[in-house]
């Protein structure tokens, strides 16, 4: 009952997860990612422990499939899991445990995957892809309306209450980190906390590395 999209901008070397689900919280589980290493999704029976173990193994030099794979053989209950990886390259890789519950999958593009279980139907995943690659602007924005292309095809079964964005952009600490719980217009307040946020997310980096450059 989650759905997320794993990304990568060859024009700026962000690397982010866009995710929402009918559950709860889902920012704080499921979406991880490291400047310059890649992003991970990690949903179904979520185990987010698997984040940061996904970009220990992309730090290390794994791949987006290598890394994957690695995750799936280090869990004794991988037939739960479902992952999504992301690499520097922009690279992707996934993997779907054999209890993971229909409808469920992955689709591919250039430097994104979106990633989906208990989906409303088969054309949510493509959706996503198709809105990410359509779009011309931001990866933030991009992946947002990802999400909402989803949501617009069929979303899951249920109605989503919570969604999550975060992208990592040369710094060890996150460029955007947004959450929504326990909303009835999750993707569409997703869209307005990142409308309020993107003018000054700059600004936000250049206080913690520069503060002298910011003025009195």
């Amino acid at each position: 009952m989650t759905f997320s999209l794993i990304a990568h901008c060859a024009r700026t070397g962000q690397l982010g997860v866009a995710t929402t689900t009918s559950g709860f919280a889902v920012g704080s589980r499921v979406p991880f990612a490291q400047a310059g290493f890649g992003a991970v999704a990690t949903q179904h029976r979520t185990d987010p422990r698997l984040g940061p173990r996904g970009l220990a193994l992309l730090e290390s030099g794994c791949s987006a499939a290598e890394t994957v794979a690695a995750l799936a053989a280090s869990t004794p209950d991988h037939a739960w899991r479902q992952i999504g990886v992301v690499d520097a390259a922009g690279r992707t890789a996934f993997f779907h445990g054999a209890r993971v519950k229909p409808r469920s999958g992955a689709v591919q593009g250039k430097g994104v995957l979106a990633l989906g279980n208990i989906l409303a139907n088969d054309d949510v995943l493509p959706a996503m892809v198709a809105a990410f690659e359509a779009a011309d602007a931001p990866l933030a924005c991009r992946m947002i309306r990802a999400l909402q292309a989803g949501e617009d095809a069929g979303g899951e079964h249920g109605a989503i209450q919570s969604a999550a964005l975060k992208v990592a952009w040369r710094e060890s600490f996150p460029f955007v980190d947004l959450r929504v719980d326990h909303h009835p217009a999750p993707l569409t307040e997703l869209r307005r906390l990142w409308d309020a946020y993107a003018p000054d997310a700059e600004l936000h980096v250049r206080r913690a590395i520069d503060p002298e450059s910011i003025g009195p």
